[in-house]
Parts: C-alpha cells; sequence; structure tokens
C-alpha cells in the first residue's frame, strides 16, 4: 500500500510527455482517403537481438509481429547470435511462420559475435533495406511489447523534430509471482517513475538499455550502439 501511495505521488507531480509535447493521431484523418492516409505512417525498424533465447523467442518475436502498425510500414528484424544451432533453426523456424502470416521479418545471423549484443544491434543497422525505414524501436529478446507501443510512442518522434529517442517503461508479467518479484518490481517502478524523472527534471538521460523507439539518421549509424566489453 505505501508503494503504491508514493509511486502515485510521483505520478501526480511529474511534468507529463502528453503535456510538453505534440504526439496527433498518424494515418487518415476525417475525411481522408484511406489508403492515402497509410502513408502517414513512417516506415518502422524493429530490432530484437537474440543470443540462444530458447524461452522467449516465440513470446518476443510474436509480440513485435503484433504491434499495430500498417504491415507494409513495419520491418521486424531478428538478430540472433545463437551459438546453439538447434536454437538457431527454431528462431529462424518461426521468423519464416511470421513471414508466411504476411509480416515483413527479416532473420540476419552474423558469422561471429563482434561487440555482443551491440554489435549485432550496428551490424542490423547496414543492412540496405534499413535505407528506407524513418524510425528504429528495440525490444530486448525477453520483452513482450503491447500491440500500441508504435502507436504511442511514434508520434512523438514524427511531430517533434527536437526528440531523437522515447524510452518506454517496464511493465511485468510476474509481479506477484513470490517475494522476490514484489521487491524486484518495486525497485524498477521507483527508477522509472523517480529516479528518471527527477533527472528528466534537470534534462539529464539514464538509458534503460531495453527497449525504446528513436530516429534513424544517416550520421548516426556510425554511433548509436556502443559495443559492449566483455
Amino acid at each position: 500500500l505505501a508503494e503504491a501511495v508514493f509511486m502515485a505521488a510521483a505520478s501526480l507531480v511529474r511534468r507529463r510527455p502528453e503535456r510538453r509535447y505534440s504526439a496527433g493521431p498518424l494515418g487518415a484523418q476525417d475525411g481522408e482517403d484511406e489508403e492515402r492516409g497509410l502513408l502517414g505512417y513512417p516506415m518502422v525498424l524493429v530490432q530484437i537481438p537474440m543470443y540462444n533465447e530458447r524461452e522467449v523467442y516465440k513470446l518476443s518475436i510474436g509480440a513485435a509481429c503484433g504491434l499495430s502498425w500498417p504491415s507494409d510500414r513495419v520491418i521486424v528484424q531478428v538478430l540472433d547470435d545463437s551459438t546453439d544451432p538447434t536454437i538457431k533453426d527454431l528462431v529462424e523456424l518461426e521468423c519464416k511462420i511470421w513471414a508466411k502470416k504476411g509480416k515483413n521479418v527479416k532473420y540476419e545471423v552474423r558469422n561471429n559475435r563482434e561487440g555482443y549484443k551491440a554489435g549485432a544491434l550496428k551490424e542490423g543497422m547496414l543492412h540496405a533495406y534499413v535505407q528506407q525505414c524513418d524510425f528504429l524501436a528495440v525490444f530486448d529478446a525477453d520483452f513482450q511489447p503491447e500491440p500500441d507501443f508504435l502507436m504511442r510512442t511514434i508520434p512523438y518522434l514524427a511531430r517533434n523534430p527536437q526528440i531523437a529517442l522515447v524510452q518506454a517503461r517496464w511493465e511485468f508479467v510476474n509481479p506477484n509471482e513470490c517475494l522476490m518479484t514484489r521487491i524486484q518490481k518495486m525497485t524498477l517502478d521507483y527508477h522509472f517513475k523517480v529516479e528518471q524523472e527527477e533527472l528528466l527534471g534537470y534534462g539529464e538521460f539514464l538509458p534503460s538499455r531495453k527497449l525504446g523507439a528513436g530516429m534513424i539518421e544517416p550520421q548516426l549509424k556510425t554511433w548509436i550502439w556502443q559495443s559492449e566489453q566483455a
């Protein structure tokens, strides 16, 4: 109860993004041709880096392919650095299954793990089809974005050229599983609702490294991902 009261108080005093920035709906407006309205949706690249993710690969790929966005305006890029050949085959098969359902899914592998996750994300930006994308969304392999994630984040980028990155907060699938999961939820809720809000109030930014959406610019592709060290 104390946690809920504290978090509610923090939410009341913060400056909500929708009060500071324009985030009007994209696509067809009242009286506008629907086909023409689809062009109002920018092209989005969704990156999912993976490494031997046997337990969660179906959930994450399925969630990315289930995003509410015109199917011809989004590319789901699965970057598989798995070293287990069985898992690689399973991930590739899952991508093919969604491709047969009409989703634009790209399964990408490389012959090394240089830079680890960051290296995979950076190399994924080098594929020719990325050039047609305006925005980038990144989800870790164990994340399951809500279907409206792009609808809620991309408008901030599309309507506000001064914004280059939108970071989303976490939700949890099993917060009441045990005492440990409840403690983890409390800790991360405090991080997102209090620490990050306070930093943003001073013009600072603390990335969570897990999920968010950003703008793609040619000059950013050389530094947007910093390789992890072993």
